[in-house]
């Protein structure tokens, strides 16, 4: 399921994490770590309004400073975690369930931040539904075997062609994220001709290549919304650190009241923080497509991914519910 870099460094995290753990301090320079794209606005308004700096002094905690560092996948995400570059990471259900298991448990969510579907977009013509896929075609993911969008074609492949099947697609995935899968998608004569993509990279798609159609999305596969953000840290950095945990999950909040009240001016700190030059109301039309105002910050669909990664060996330890794999800190919400 994983690829030989990411065994080495979760490996590595389980024989020292215990260690690792017992050394944890607190901290008031925090790093925090997001992949691109509009799923990651409320990652944006926190930093833009300094929500955690803001939190934590409500908290008692003074004085903290925060730096956001952007990856281009999931899976250099986990391993900066891992590595202690950053103290904490936004990005999949994937990667937060394989990183709670392969860590034994010593890295947990703390809030989700968004659950807006992802669509597997396609410009080859041949390719109606995903039956037609075939040995040789080539579908870019952030990140192969664990990325969210590489687990929903394997629960897509389950459904299709049977338990057995699961990893019916996983040979025609290729790594690239979402920013280079947009060029290749562009590039006529590229090999990747289609993208599980994620927002807003998928409305650029449809919007800059005429041949491009819609095979699936998430929320087909899934039957219901899934979290595409989330926040995780390590438990030793979580409990050194409680208020700034709290403060976290109370940016987290106030980022989703914001978003929704105030969606034009969430929009232009998107684009400051981004630098995307899209024009706001393209970004504005794109938020007003189904399922994409949503910010809730529960964990949705995530057991039915954990059962997925259950049965074919991505993950060892079948959790009782979601509260297995998030921290305290969320326990009171009305999770899935």
């Amino acid at each position: 399921m994983l690829t030989r870099r990411q065994t080495l460094a979760l490996g590595a995290a389980a024989a020292i994490g215990v260690h690792s753990d017992a050394r944890a301090q607190a901290k008031t320079e925090i790093s925090l770590s997001r992949q691109p794209g509009i799923l990651y606005m409320p990652t944006h308004v926190i930093e833009k309004q300094k929500l955690i700096e803001k939190h934590a002094e409500k908290l008692g905690v003074a004085g903290v400073t925060t730096k956001w560092v952007n990856f281009s996948n999931g899976g250099a995400q986990q391993d900066a975690l891992l590595s202690g570059s950053v103290d904490l990471i936004n990005t999949g259900t994937g990667p937060l369930l394989v990183l709670w298991d392969k860590s034994r448990g010593r890295v947990k969510g703390i809030c989700a931040s968004s659950a807006q579907p992802a669509l597997l977009l396609t410009r080859d013509p041949r390719i109606k539904t995903l039956k037609d896929y075939k040995e040789g075609d080539k579908i870019a993911v952030p990140t192969i075997r664990v990325s969210t969008q590489a687990i929903l074609l394997q629960i897509a492949a389950s459904d299709l062609f049977g338990p057995d099947k699961w990893n019916h697609f996983d040979a025609m995935t290729v790594q690239l994220g979402h920013p280079d899968a947009l060029i290749a998608m562009k590039n006529p004569s590229h090999e990747v001709k289609s993208h599980f993509a994620a927002p807003p990279f998928q409305f650029y798609e449809q919007q800059q290549i005429p041949e491009v159609r819609v095979v699936a999305s998430s929320a087909d596969i899934m039957g219901s919304p899934l979290s595409q953000g989330q926040f995780m840290t390590t438990t030793g950095f979580a409990e050194a650190n409680p208020k700034i945990v709290q403060a976290l999950r109370n940016a987290a909040e106030e980022a989703k009241g914001f978003i929704e009240s105030n969606t034009p001016e969430a929009v232009e700190i998107y684009r400051e923080v981004t630098g995307d030059k899209t024009p706001s109301d393209q970004i504005l039309t794109m938020l007003k497509q189904p399922g994409m105002m949503e910010w809730n910050i529960y964990p949705q669909g995530t057991m039915k991914f954990a059962e997925h990664l259950v049965r074919t060996g991505g993950v060892k330890t079948t959790p009782a519910s979601w509260k297995d794999y998030y921290l305290p800190v969320a326990h009171d919400l009305s999770g899935s």
